[in-house]
C-alpha cells in the first residue's frame, strides 16, 4: 500500500476532487449500471425541481437521501435507473417571462403571441442546469443528466394527456369552478405563491349585519359580520358550527333579537356607544383568511371587547348550533330569489370558528373558497354546472345584480353598507386595519373569486387512497398515520386545470355548443381525428387545430379548452411520463409498479406525495410507490428560514469546500430532519463530523498502513491479508470482539437500510468508529507493531485491514468519496481481480460469526475503565500512578470470567492497577434500603400512602432484592410494580429510583479497616467498580517507568517521527540519580521496552557513528534528572568475532565496517533477513569473499546487541 500523510494534512475536499476525476477517467456511474444490467430493477422516481434557481440544502438533502438508498441498493444487487428530472412548466418560468418582459395582463401575452411567449419561456427553463449538474455532483450524487426527462419534452406530455383520457374514461373528470386569487388589474387569476408576493396594510369595512330567521319557532335573526361589504349581493347561505353554543337576545332599547355565538355575545354593539367594529376599538390586524372569503378570519392584534351590558341585552335562550341548521332566512338582496328553494339557509361546518366576528359566517359560494365548498356540500350549487358570478372579469357587478351594475365591488362597499342600513338590516358599522393581498403586477386589490376549472373527483375513490396509504412504508411513520392520513381522509376534488399558457395543454377538444366533448390521449389519435402532423403538444402548436364534429358536418368543429395542466398534475404523472408509458417500456413498468421508493420534504405530502397517490390509485388501484422518506425542513442557525436577503446561513459550496462533501452529508443524516423534523444549520456541526467521525476513521486506516509498510522495512515479505475464514478462528479477545463487532456493524445497516431509517445509522457508525480506534487499535499497538511477534502482528493487521474494507463497503452508499480514498489504496495488497471501485463492489453479507458474550463483555470492560478514570480523577490519581487493585462487582458469572480472563491485561494496563479482583455478591460491597416514591404513589394509594411507604421502608436486604428480580411486591394489600431503572452516582453512593413504585437506595459499604480516603467506588447499575486509592511503595518504580515512558514519547513527537520509525533510545543520568534511575530501568524494562519499542540504553553503548535525532534533558521527572537522545538504529559490531573472520587484520576488518556502515540499514537488514541471517561481503579489495553472519559478527541495531548481553 502507498504511503499516507498525517490526518492534520490529509485535504478531505481535495481528496474528493481527485476521487470526481478519477470517477470521470473510468466513467464510473454509467460503468456500474451496465454491471448491474440484467439484475432485479429497483425502481426510484425522482422528483422533478425547476432549473429557474439554483440547489440550497433542501435539494442537497433530499439528494443525498436519494443517493444513499439507491447505491445501497445497487450494492445490494440491484439494477437502480436514475435519471434526473426537470419541472419545466407553470408559474416561476412565466413569472420570470413576465418580469423580464414587463407584461402585467393576460391581454399582453395575446397582443404578443402565445408562440413567442411561450418560446421565450423555454428558453429560460434550462438557465441554472449546468450549475445544478456541478453542485450535484460535487456533493456525491450518482445520477444520470444526460438521459434526464424534462416535462416540456413532447413523449413526457404525451404521457400525460393518456392518464387525462384514462381518468376521462373512468368518469373522474369534470368541469366545476374553483374559488382563487383573481387579478382585476390583469384579469387573470393568480396562484396563492403570486397572492402572497404583494401585501399591504389598508383600512376595510367591518360590519355586522343581522339574517331574520323564517322559523317563528325560533325567531330572532342571526348576526353575522363581514370585511367585505361587496360579496353581501351575492350571499346564498350562512354557516354557523354545529358544536358552539348560540344565544338569542333582546336588545332592550330596540327590541330587536339577535342570534350570535355565546362566546361571541360581548361583540354585539352596546346601546347608544358607536362601534367602529364589533369589537368596541380594534387596532391594527393581520388578515390572512381573505380566501376563504374574506369575511370571517382577521384576529385583532390588540382588542378592547365591550362586555355584555345586562342593561342593554336579555338573554332569552341557548341552544347549539346544530338547532339552526336547515332554518331559511330573509335574503338581504332580491337578485338571485330563483336559487330559494335551495338557498339561503343555514348550514353548519368547523371552518366557523369563536375567535372573531359572531359565529355566525355569510357565504357567497362565487368568492370564497369556504364558501364554495360548505354551499356545494349543501347542495345550493351543483358541482360540474356553471355558476353564477356576479362580478365580471374586471371586478365589477354584472348585470344580473342590477343597483350596482357596472360599478367596481370596492368602490361599492359604502353604498351596499347604506342599502343594508336602509333595510333595517345593518347592526353595526366600522373600519378595520389589516394586511390584503395586491397583484404584484397591477397594484390592485386581490379578489377571491371562482373561475372555471377541470378537476379530478377525489372524493369518489378516498376510501381507495386510504386503504392505499395503509400499503405503504413511510419514514418517520407518524406523517403517513396522521399528516397523510388527515389529508387523503378531508380530501377534495382537485382542481388540475390553469388558464395560463406555459404547460401541457388540456386535450379536450368542445364543440361550439358544448354538447360534443372528445378527449385526446396520444399524438397519434389527435393526428387521426384531425388530420394534423403533430410535432410538439405546447399551446401555440396545436391551439389551432380543431376535430370535425363526430354529429355531422353541420355541427361544426371542435376545439381545444384554452386551459394548461396544472405543474402538479405533471409530476404526479411522472411514474408513467419519464418513461413515456404505455407507448414505450411497457413491461418495464408494468413488472415494477408500484415504484419502490421516492423521497421529498415535509411540504409534499400535500404535494407531489399526494399527487402521486391519486393518480396511481385512479389509473390502477395502488400506490405509486412502496417506500418514502421524508425529510424536515433546513433552517438557518438561528433558527430563522434560510434567506438569501439575510445571508443567514453559509453557502453549501462554501461549505463543501472547506469540510468536503461527505462530511456534509454525514451531518445532514445525521440529524433530526431526515425524521421529518426542522433542523438547525451550523457550519461548526459539519466540522464536528470531520472531527469526530472522519479523522479518527482515517488515523485508524492510516496506522494499518503505516505498520504494513514497517513490515517491509524491516525486510520481511510485504503484507497480503489473511484469509477471513482463517482470521475468524484466532484466539485473541480483541479480534473475536472486532470481527463480531463489524459483523453487527453490517447487519445493523443492512437491517437499518432495509427499512430506510437512515438516521440510526450514522450514531452506530460513530460508536463503532471510536470502539475501533480506542479500543482495538489502542490496546493492540504491540500487535499492530509488531512486538508479540510477526505472525500474530499479521493476524492483528489482517483483522484491522478486512475490518477495515467491510467498514467502508458498508458505508459505500453514506461517504462515497472518502471510502473510495481508502479502497483505492487497500485494493493494492487485494488480488488482481479486485474492483476498480469501491461502488461496484457488493455491500458485505451478513453471516459471519458473532460473538454477543464478548461484544457484551467488552462494553462492560469499557464502562468499568470510564468509571475508574472517573475515580481516578475526582481523588487526584493520574494514570501514571499505579494503583493496587480494582474490584469489580456484577451478578453475571460470564462476564467476571471474561474480565479476569481474556480481558485482564487490556484492563490493568490500560488503568494501570496491578490487580483485578471479581466479584458476583452486590451486598458485599452495598447495603439497600427501600423508600417510597411520594411523587408517583401518593396519586395513586391516597389515604393508603402512610400504610404502604411503612412498609416499603421497612424491607429488609433480602426483601429488596427478590423485589428486583421478581419485578412486583405486595404491601399493606397493594401491589407495586417495577417498569423502569434509572441509576445515578454521586459521592460513591448510587441511587436506584424505581420510577413507578419506590426507590432503593444503594449506599457503598466500606470493607472492614478501611477509611473513606482510601476507597472509592462508581458505578450505573449495571456493574460497580471499587478502587483501592492507598498509595504502595512498592508501585512506585512502575509510576516512575510511566513517567519516563511519557518523556521519550513526547521526545520523537517533538523530533517529527512516525509511529512506524524505528530509534533506539539512549539515557543518562545526572551522577546523584544514576543509581536510582538504573534501579527502576532494571525493574522496568520489559514494560519499558513494550512501550517505546526498544531498549532504553546507557549513553556509554552509543556508537560515535550513531545519527543523533533528537536529545532532551528533563528535570523533576520523580525527583530525578536525566537526558533522553533518540538515534537512527545503529549496527553493533562485536570487533573480536569481526578480526578473526579477517584472520587478524585489522586493516581488512575496518573496511568490511565501513562497507556495512555505508549500506542503507533498510536494505541491509533486508539482504540479512532473506539470506537466513547472512550477507556475503566481496567487494573489498585484496580480500576474500566474507560471510557475515549477524549474532555471530554484528547486530543490526545496539538495542539487539544489549538484549543479547543481558540472555
Amino acid at each position: 500500500m502507498e504511503d499516507v500523510c498525517e490526518g492534520k494534512d490529509f485535504n478531505f475536499p481535495k481528496q474528493e476532487e481527485k476521487i470526481l476525476e478519477m470517477w470521470e477517467a473510468i466513467d464510473a456511474f454509467q460503468t456500474q449500471l451496465k454491471k448491474t444490467e440484467g439484475k432485479p430493477e429497483y425502481v426510484f422516481y425522482d422528483g422533478p425541481p425547476f432549473a429557474t434557481g439554483l440547489p440550497h440544502y433542501g435539494h442537497i438533502l433530499a439528494g443525498t437521501i436519494k443517493d444513499i438508498v439507491t447505491r445501497y441498493q445497487t450494492a445490494r444487487g440491484h439494477h437502480v435507473t436514475r435519471r434526473f428530472g426537470w419541472d419545466c412548466h407553470g408559474l416561476p418560468v412565466e413569472f420570470e417571462i413576465d418580469t423580464k418582459l414587463g407584461i402585467k395582463s393576460r391581454d399582453d401575452v395575446l397582443a404578443m403571441g402565445i408562440d413567442k411567449y411561450n418560446e421565450e419561456c423555454r428558453s429560460v427553463v434550462m438557465r441554472y442546469s449546468k450549475e445544478w449538474e456541478k453542485i450535484i455532483s460535487r456533493v456525491g450524487r450518482w445520477i444520470d443528466f444526460e438521459n434526464d426527462y424534462k416535462t416540456l419534452d413532447p413523449q413526457f406530455m404525451e404521457s400525460v394527456w393518456w392518464v387525462f383520457e384514462q381518468l376521462w374514461n373512468k368518469d373522474l373528470v369534470y368541469r366545476g369552478f374553483k374559488v382563487m386569487p383573481y387579478s382585476t388589474g390583469c384579469k387573470t387569476s393568480l396562484s396563492n405563491f403570486e397572492a402572497g408576493l404583494n401585501y399591504k396594510d389598508v383600512p376595510d369595512p367591518a360590519i355586522m349585519v343581522s339574517f331574520p330567521l323564517k322559523d317563528e319557532a325560533i325567531g330572532g335573526a342571526l348576526v353575522a359580520w363581514t370585511t367585505t361589504p361587496w360579496t353581501l349581493p351575492s350571499n346564498l347561505a350562512l354557516c354557523v358550527n354545529a358544536t358552539f353554543d348560540y344565544v338569542k337576545v333582546r336588545c332592550k332599547a330596540t327590541g330587536a333579537i339577535y342570534i350570535v355565538a355565546e362566546s361571541r355575545l360581548s361583540q354585539l354593539p352596546v346601546k347608544k356607544t358607536k362601534a367602529d367594529v364589533p369589537n368596541g376599538t380594534v387596532k391594527k390586524t393581520k388578515d390572512l383568511g381573505t380566501k376563504a372569503g374574506g369575511k370571517r378570519k382577521g384576529i385583532p392584534e390588540e382588542k378592547v371587547a365591550a362586555p355584555l351590558d345586562s342593561s342593554s341585552y336579555e338573554v332569552l335562550e341557548t341552544f347549539k348550533g346544530s338547532a339552526l341548521v336547515g332554518k331559511k332566512y330573509q335574503p338581504l338582496f332580491d337578485y338571485f330569489l330563483e336559487l330559494s328553494d335551495a338557498a339561503f339557509i343555514v348550514v353548519a361546518d368547523n371552518y366557523v370558528t369563536d375567535d372573531s366576528g359572531t359565529g355566525v359566517v355569510h357565504c357567497a359560494p362565487a368568492f370564497g373558497e369556504d364558501d364554495y365548498r360548505v354551499c356545494s356540500d349543501a347542495n345550493i350549487v351543483k358541482k360540474g354546472e356553471d355558476l353564477l358570478i356576479p362580478v365580471d372579469a374586471n371586478g365589477c357587478f354584472v348585470e344580473k345584480v342590477a343597483d350596482f351594475k357596472g360599478r367596481y365591488v370596492k368602490d361599492a362597499d359604502k353604498d351596499i353598507i347604506s342599502a343594508v342600513k336602509a333595510k333595517g338590516r345593518l347592526v353595526s358599522s366600522g373600519s378595520i386595519m389589516h394586511s390584503y393581498p395586491f397583484c404584484w403586477r397591477s397594484e390592485t386589490p386581490l379578489l377571491y373569486r371562482a373561475v372555471p376549472s377541470w378537476f379530478v373527483a377525489v372524493e369518489k375513490i378516498k376510501d381507495q387512497l386510504l386503504e392505499n396509504n395503509k400499503q405503504t412504508t413511510w419514514v418517520p411513520d407518524y406523517v403517513k398515520e396522521k399528516r397523510f392520513h388527515n389529508w387523503l381522509e378531508n380530501a377534495r376534488d382537485w382542481a388540475i386545470s390553469r388558464s395560463r399558457f406555459w404547460g401541457t395543454p388540456l386535450p379536450v377538444w368542445v364543440s361550439d355548443d358544448g354538447e360534443e366533448k372528445v378527449v385526446v390521449g396520444s399524438i397519434e389519435k389527435l393526428e387521426e381525428l384531425s388530420g394534423v402532423k403533430v410535432t410538439d403538444l405546447h399551446r401555440h402548436n396545436i391551439d389551432h387545430i380543431t376535430i370535425p364534429s363526430g354529429r355531422g358536418p353541420n355541427y361544426g368543429v371542435l376545439r381545444r379548452v384554452d386551459d394548461v395542466f396544472d405543474c402538479w398534475f405533471e409530476s404526479g404523472s411522472m411514474p408513467y411520463a419519464y418513461i413515456h408509458y404505455p407507448f414505450e417500456n411497457k413491461k418495464l413498468f408494468e413488472n415494477n409498479f408500484p415504484g419502490h421508493f421516492v423521497a421529498e420534504g415535509l411540504d409534499q405530502t400535500r404535494g407531489w406525495f399526494y399527487t402521486l397517490m391519486v393518480l396511481s390509485t385512479a389509473l390502477f388501484g395502488k400506490p405509486a410507490f412502496r417506500n418514502l422518506i421524508c425529510n424536515g425542513l433546513v433552517l438557518a442557525e438561528d433558527g430563522k428560514k434560510m434567506s438569501k436577503r439575510l445571508k443567514n446561513y453559509p453557502p453549501p459550496m462554501e461549505v463543501v469546500d472547506n469540510y468536503g462533501a461527505d462530511a456534509l452529508r454525514l451531518y445532514l443524516i445525521n440529524s433530526p430532519v431526515v425524521r421529518a423534523e426542522p433542523m438547525r444549520f451550523k457550519k461548526d456541526g459539519v466540522y464536528g463530523v470531520v472531527k469526530d467521525v472522519f479523522l479518527p476513521w482515517y488515523n485508524a486506516y492510516r496506522f494499518l498502513v503505516q505498520n504494513t509498510q514497517r513490515l517491509e522495512a524491516e525486510g520481511l515479505s510485504p503484507f497480503r491479508p489473511i484469509d477471513r475464514s482463517i482470521l475468524q478462528t484466532s484466539t485473541n479477545v480483541l479480534d473475536q470482539w472486532i470481527n463480531s463487532a463489524c459483523e453487527s456493524l453490517v447487519q445493523f445497516v443492512q437491517q437499518e437500510m432495509d427499512a430506510y431509517r437512515l438516521y440510526t445509522v450514522v450514531p452506530f457508525l460513530l460508536k463503532f468508529i471510536d470502539n475501533l480506534t480506542n479500543i482495538y487499535v489502542r490496546f493492540n499497538r504491540k500487535r499492530l507493531k509488531g512486538r508479540t511477534g510477526e505472525e500474530d502482528c499479521r493476524m492483528a493487521l489482517s483483522t484491522l485491514y478486512h475490518v477495515l474494507l467491510t467498514t467502508c463497503k458498508a458505508m459505500s452508499p453514506f461517504t462515497p468519496f472518502f471510502v473510495e480514498v481508502l479502497y483505492q489504496n487497500l485494493r493494492n495488497v487485494l488480488d488482481a481481480g479486485a474492483e476498480e471501485s469501491i461502488h461496484y463492489c457488493s455491500f458485505p453479507e451478513v453471516g459471519g460469526k458473532r460473538e454477543q458474550r464478548i461484544e457484551q463483555s467488552v462494553t462492560r470492560m469499557m464502562t468499568v475503565i470510564d468509571f475508574a478514570r472517573n475515580i481516578r480523577e475526582r481523588n487526584n490519581k493520574p494514570l501514571k500512578t499505579p494503583l493496587r487493585e480494582m474490584v469489580v462487582v456484577h451478578p453475571d458469572a460470564d462476564f467476571l470470567e471474561d474480565i479476569t480472563g481474556k480481558l485482564l491485561e487490556y484492563v490493568t494496563e490500560e488503568l494501570n492497577v496491578r490487580s483485578l479482583v471479581a466479584c458476583n455478591d452486590p451486598l458485599k460491597y452495598a447495603s439497600l434500603r427501600a423508600e417510597p416514591d411520594f411523587s408517583v404513589l401518593g396519586k395513586r394509594l391516597g389515604k393508603a400512602m402512610g400504610f404502604v411507604a411503612k412498609e416499603v421502608k421497612s424491607m429488609g436486604q433480602a426483601s429488596i432484592l427478590a423485589f428486583e428480580d421478581s419485578g412486583e411486591v405486595t404491601l399493606a394489600g397493594h401491589t407495586l410494580k417495577l417498569s423502569d431503572i434509572k441509576v445515578h452516582s454521586s459521592s460513591g453512593v448510587l441511587i436506584v429510583k424505581l420510577i413507578w413504585s419506590r426507590q432503593v437506595i444503594r449506599e457503598f459499604k466500606l470493607p472492614n479497616g478501611v477509611e473513606k480516603d482510601e476507597v472509592d467506588a462508581a458505578g450505573d447499575g449495571d456493574v460497580l467498580v471499587v478502587l483501592d486509592l492507598r498509595p504502595d511503595e512498592t508501585l512506585v518504580e512502575a509510576g516512575v517507568a510511566r513517567e519516563i515512558v511519557n518523556r521519550v514519547q513526547k521526545l520523537r513527537k517533538k523530533a517529527g517521527l512516525e509511529p512506524m520509525d524505528s530509534v533506539e533510545v539512549y539515557y543518562e543520568s545526572c551522577e546523584g540519580d544514576r543509581l536510582v534511575l538504573e534501579q527502576v530501568i532494571e525493574s522496568q524494562g520489559s514494560y519499558i521496552r513494550d512501550a517505546v519499542g526498544s531498549p532504553l540504553l546507557p549513553s556509554i553503548l552509543c556508537p560515535p557513528y550513531a545519527v543523533i535525532l533528537a536529545s532532551e534533558k528533563f528535570s523533576g521527572v520523580a525527583g530525578m534528572s536525566f537526558t533522553i537522545r533518540l538515534s537512527r538504529p545503529s549496527l553493533a559490531f562485536i570487533d573480536n568475532a569481526l578480526s578473526m573472520l579477517c584472520s587478524g587484520d585489522e586493516t581488512n576488518a575496518n573496511g568490511v565496517k565501513e562497507y556495512l556502515l555505508s549500506r542503507d540499514h533498510s536494505n541491509l537488514k533486508a539482504d540479512f533477513m532473506s539470506a537466513n541471517g547472512k550477507v556475503r561481503v566481496a567487494c573489498i579489495e585484496g580480500q576474500p569473499p566474507l560471510d557475515i553472519f549477524l549474532g555471530q559478527h554484528l547486530y543490526l541495531s545496539v538495542g539487539d546487541y544489549y538484549l543479547s548481553l543481558r540472555t
